[in-house]
């Protein structure tokens, strides 16, 4: 495609390749925002589910370091979705300072609807390519993330 949209503006030249990551991770959450929504979701509350579906009865702490999301973002989403009925969060026995997060019926029943957001988002994000494609994106992708990471840690904050 070799429309005015795909090319990057003239400050992004010698970052052509983090500008079409910027510019497919805004159109990827853009899209999975919209079918978040249908399920009455905010983007990043299907990750924190995700992650209860898997194990049930976490500490916020547990989940906050499994979905790499910033603690007041967490913080916010579970009351969110403790508010809508999803989950419950009560203060653990070992130490009432430590919140564990637990998935109502609710929640739980949103398992299904999620796998097929997921499957649906990821049909249409490869459509048109090959297995082959996928792959090598995939692992392009991971690789470019830990770099992003690791290089990220040594940058100082400015604080």
């Amino acid at each position: 495609m070799t429309d005015h949209a795909s090319r990057p503006p003239g400050a992004a030249h010698d970052g052509r390749l983090s500008y079409a990551i910027f510019q497919l991770a805004r159109a990827h959450r853009g899209h999975a925002a919209a079918m978040l929504r249908s399920m009455n979701l905010h983007p990043g509350q299907e990750l924190l589910l995700m992650q209860l579906f898997d194990r049930d009865g976490q500490t916020q702490s547990e989940l906050l370091e499994t979905v790499g999301l910033d603690h007041s973002t967490v913080s916010k989403s579970l009351r969110r979705m403790q508010d809508a009925g999803l989950l419950t969060r009560e203060p653990a026995a070992h130490d009432r300072r430590v919140m564990v997060v637990h998935l109502t019926d609710a929640g739980r029943a949103l398992r299904a609807p999620i796998e097929d957001m997921w499957r649906t988002l990821e049909e249409i994000s490869v459509q048109g390519l090959t297995a082959e494609q996928i792959e090598a994106f995939t692992t392009t992708a991971y690789a470019i993330e830990r770099s992003v990471k690791e290089r990220g840690q040594q940058v100082p904050s400015g604080e």
